[in-house]
């Protein structure tokens, strides 16, 4: 039986993009290849030497991640490209190379130094100008969603998103907005629905009797996701833009 074994000095240190492991065993099988024929290109055309059908085999389960040369030799073989291998991208690393785009593109379309643009890779924090964000959501095809996660405002959005929920919702759409990349309105209705949804579900958990432990209860877990429930609120509407 074949071993899952990498070498122990590898070249590759960044951490591993977020891997579509169905995504790979569903376009290998397409494509007529067992891990073995996998494995054998890896090593024969991509210079992985120590490319085994059992590590391919881990990959596909998911009890091991490729790293991003592995991922990219294997774009390679299964005739995809490497965003089809990678599940939803959450940094800037992991968008640029779900489009297949090397840092020195990246850099070279904003109008960055490459050097500045690595270092906001590794920190996980934009630092870009209006202009340079706008070329880079064009270029990565970020929604506001991926903006906001890319350059480092969700945690800040978070918290205004809580308060907005819990207070004075009104009071919190031009904060918002200037976190967001959405027009007016879309932030005026899902700021709106957040708060209608919250103090709703504080007066249902009330009236039920459950006291104020399980409201409290009830309302931190809403407020735990409060920034999936106004993604999901606010692209409901047409009506939206990005920088």
């Amino acid at each position: 039986m074949w071993a899952v074994h990498r070498p122990s000095a590898r070249t590759d240190h960044l951490p591993p993009p977020p891997f579509n492991a169905p995504a790979a065993r569903r376009l290998r099988t397409a494509l007529g290849l067992g891990p073995d024929h996998v494995a054998h290109t890896l090593r024969a055309s991509y210079g992985l030497p120590y490319v085994t059908p059992g590590l391919v085999t881990a990959w596909e389960r998911g009890t091991a991640g490729p790293s991003h040369t592995e991922l990219t030799a294997l774009a390679g073989v299964l005739w995809c490209s490497p965003g089809e291998l990678i599940g939803r991208p959450r940094t800037l690393r992991e968008h640029r190379v779900a489009r297949g785009l090397a840092p020195e593109d990246v850099a070279r379309a904003v109008g960055q130094e490459i050097h500045a643009y690595l270092r906001m890779e590794e920190t996980g924090r934009w630092r870009g100008t209006e202009r340079q964000s706008a070329a880079l959501t064009r270029l990565l095809s970020l929604s506001p969603a991926d903006v906001v996660t890319v350059t480092g405002r969700e945690e800040a959005l978070a918290e205004l998103l809580r308060s907005a929920a819990t207070t004075r919702w009104q009071a919190y759409v031009r904060p918002v907005r200037k976190v967001v990349p959405l027009e007016r309105r879309p932030v005026e209705e899902a700021l709106h629905r957040l708060h209608r949804d919250y103090q709703g579900r504080m007066a249902a958990t009330l009236s039920w009797g459950g006291g104020h432990g399980d409201a409290g209860e009830g309302g931190r877990e809403f407020l735990d996701r409060i920034v999936e429930h106004f993604w999901t609120a606010a692209t409901r509407s047409p009506r939206r833009s990005t920088p």
